[in-house]
C-alpha cells in the first residue's frame, strides 16, 4: 500500500464546508463543551467537528499502556478515565442511538484496559478510546443546542499504514472514503468525528501520534476539499514566543503556510507539526483561535507569502540529541552521508537539523519523553559505529527564530551580544529563509528565549 500518495491535482474552487477540531482542554468537562457548541451553532459552515480526548484522559490511557503497572494501579487508572467522562454525563443524558455506542465503546475499553498488553497495535486501541468516549458526548451536547448532529467513526475514512503509535496516511485511500462514507452526510447535519486516532487495510486501529488531533482535522479537510480548517485550542492564537515565558509575548494575526510550518516543527505547541502539510499542499487556510474566548480572533495561517520580512517568532524545543559521527574516511570521499542516512531511514529516525565539516556530521534528533518511543535506539548506534565514531550529547534544547526572507546580517550584532552569554552548541542557518536554529543547554534554553525575545522582538 502506497502510504504518501498525494492528489495530482488541487482544485482552487473549495466546499463551502469548514471543519473545526476542538483540543483536550475544549472537550475537558460538560461547561466546556457547552461553550464550544456556540461555536459550531454561530457559523453553519462548520461540517465536521473533530474531537480529543476530554483533558486528562490521555494520560490515563497511556499509563495502562504499561506493563510494570500493579493491578492497583491499573484500577485507579480505568477509575479516573471513568470519572472524567461520568462528570460529563452527569450534565446530560444521552439519546439513545448514542447511548447505546457510548456504552459499546465504554465496555470495550474496560475489557481491554484490565488486559497486559503486548503489542503496538493493541496500544493504539487502548489509546483510542479517549476520542471514542468524548465524540459521542459532544455530538449529544450539540443536540442539546438544536443541531442536527451524529457522530461517525473516522475509521471509516482516515486511513493510515500499519505504522502503530506514529502512522502515516494514506491520502488517496481516504479521499476516495470520504467521497463514498462522509461528504454524502454534510449536506443537512453536523458530523462529530474522532481526531487523532485511523485504522489501516486491516481495518486494525492507528494512532497518528501524541497531538495528532490537529493533523487528523487537516486531513479531513483535504479529504472533503474544505475552504478551512478551524483549530480551537486554549490561547488566543500563535504568539512570537511562548507567553508563559515572557509576558510581553504577542499574537501574530497571520503567518505564511512555511513560516507557521517552522513554528510548530520547532517547539510552538499550539499546532501539530504536520498540520501544515495536507493545508499547504490542498491550499486550504488555517484558522488557530481559543474556545474559551473566541471574540478575541486568533491566527490565520494562508497561502499568501509573509508581508512582514524578518524574525518575527522564537520558540524552543526541548529534549534534543546531537549526534555527532566522524570519520577520516569521510575526508574527500563520498557516499558517507548516504549511508548514515539510510541506516537512519531503516530506523524510521527522522533529522532536524544536520551541519558536516570536513571529517565530521552533527545531526539532531528528537527525544520527547512523551514519545512513544526513544528516537534513537542502540540497535541503530551500533549499525553506524561499524564505520564512524559515534558521540550522542542529551539534555539540549533546539532554539528557533522564525520568519521571513530571514538574513542573519539583518540582527548580526545584537543576535550575537545575546547568545554570548550562553554556551552554544551548534548553529544552523541557510537551508531555509524562514529560520535560523541553534542548540543550547537545556537548563538555559528558557533564559536563552527570553533573552532574544527582550531583544529582537520586544523594540
Amino acid at each position: 500500500m502506497t502510504t504518501q500518495s498525494v492528489p495530482q491535482t488541487v482544485s482552487d474552487v473549495k466546499s463551502d464546508y469548514i471543519v473545526a477540531k476542538f483540543g483536550g482542554t475544549s472537550v475537558a468537562n460538560f461547561d466546556a463543551m457547552s461553550r464550544c457548541s456556540e461555536i459550531i451553532v454561530a457559523d453553519k459552515s462548520v461540517r465536521i467537528v473533530a474531537v480529543s480526548a476530554s483533558a486528562g484522559v490521555t494520560n490515563h490511557l497511556v499509563a495502562l499502556c504499561k506493563s510494570s503497572i500493579t493491578p492497583e494501579q491499573r484500577q485507579e487508572h480505568i477509575d479516573g478515565v471513568l470519572a472524567i467522562q461520568q462528570a460529563i454525563l452527569d450534565e446530560l443524558s444521552l439519546d439513545a442511538d448514542l447511548a447505546v455506542g457510548f456504552n459499546e465503546t465504554l465496555k470495550a475499553f474496560q475489557t481491554l484496559a484490565l488486559e497486559t498488553l503486548a503489542t503496538d497495535q493493541q496500544h493504539d486501541e487502548l489509546l483510542s478510546f479517549g476520542e471514542r468516549l468524548s465524540s459521542y458526548l459532544f455530538a449529544q451536547v450539540l443536540r442539546l443546542k438544536g443541531l442536527n448532529a451524529d457522530r461517525f467513526d473516522v475509521r471509516q475514512v482516515l486511513k493510515t499504514d500499519s505504522q502503530f503509535g506514529k502512522a502515516t496516511p494514506n491520502v488517496s485511500a481516504t479521499a476516495q472514503a470520504a467521497k463514498e462514507y462522509l461528504i454524502p452526510l454534510l449536506d443537512d447535519q453536523v458530523i462529530v468525528t474522532q481526531g487523532f486516532v485511523g485504522s489501516d487495510e486491516f481495518g486494525q486501529t492507528t494512532t497518528l501520534g501524541r497531538g495528532g488531533s490537529d493533523y487528523s482535522a487537516a486531513l479531513l479537510a483535504e479529504a472533503i476539499n474544505a475552504k478551512s480548517v478551524h483549530i480551537w485550542t486554549d490561547v488566543v492564537g500563535i504568539f512570537s514566543t511562548d507567553p508563559r515565558l515572557c509576558v510581553k509575548a504577542s499574537p501574530i494575526a497571520r503567518l505564511s503556510f512555511d513560516e507557521a510550518a517552522e513554528m510548530a516543527t520547532f517547539g510552538a505547541k499550539v499546532l501539530h507539526p504536520a498540520t501544515i502539510l495536507p493545508a499547504s499542499r490542498s491550499h486550504i487556510n488555517v484558522f488557530v483561535g481559543s474556545s474559551r474566548e473566541p471574540e478575541r480572533g486568533g491566527t490565520w495561517i494562508e497561502r499568501e507569502k509573509s508581508q512582514q520580512p524578518g524574525i518575527r517568532a522564537v520558540t524552543q524545543r526541548k529534549n534534543q540529541i546531537l549526534l555527532t559521527l566522524k570519520s577520516p574516511e569521510m575526508l574527500l570521499a563520498s557516499g558517507f552521508l548516504a549511508r548514515v542516512f539510510t541506516i537512519l531511514s531503516e530506523f524510521n529516525i527522522s533529522v532536524d537539523l544536520v551541519t558536516t565539516s570536513e571529517i565530521s556530521v552533527a545531526i539532531t534528533l528528537d527525544n520527547a519523553p512523551n514519545a512513544s518511543r526513544p528516537e534513537l535506539d542502540q540497535a541503530c548506534l551500533d549499525k553506524l559505529a561499524e564505520f564512524c565514531h559515534v558521540s550522542v550529547e542529551n539534555n539540549l534544547t533546539l532554539v528557533a527564530l522564525i520568519g521571513s526572507e530571514i538574513q542573519l546580517r539583518q540582527h548580526e550584532m545584537n543576535l550575537m551580544q545575546v547568545l554570548s552569554d550562553f554556551n552554544i552548541r551548534l548553529i544552523c542557518h541557510g537551508a531555509s529563509k524562514h529560520n535560523l536554529c541553534f542548540l543550547v543547554e537545556q537548563s538555559e534554553s528558557d533564559n536563552v528565549v527570553q533573552a532574544i525575545h527582550s531583544r529582537l522582538l520586544e523594540a
